[in-house]
């Protein structure tokens, strides 16, 4: 199965809510998504179907927008490319 990839743009994203809703019309997410960051972590990982690959660029941008909920993001989505063999993500600067 080819590996599915979902590009954001940091200089679109400035705070977790305007990433939940651009993660949610990329990787056409669910109704019951709660919008946090747990909720994030369930879909990702029991949800998703793989392989997949989030591609953050610009992040530099979102991270002077959102710095503490960006490194709690990255590094959620760091945990969840430890846990699943077919996630991958890429930050771009």
């Amino acid at each position: 199965m080819p590996i599915r990839r979902f590009t954001l743009d940091g200089r679109a994203i400035h705070s977790l809510d305007e990433l939940y809703d651009l993660l949610s019309i990329l990787m056409d997410f669910p109704g019951h998504f709660g919008r946090n960051l747990d909720a994030l972590w369930d879909i990702l990982s029991t949800e998703m179907e793989g392989p997949f690959e989030i591609i953050w660029r610009y992040a530099d941008d979102s991270k002077k927008a959102m710095p503490e909920d960006f490194d709690r993001t990255v590094a959620l989505l760091q945990e969840l490319q430890e846990e699943r063999g077919d996630f991958k993500l890429q930050i771009e600067p």
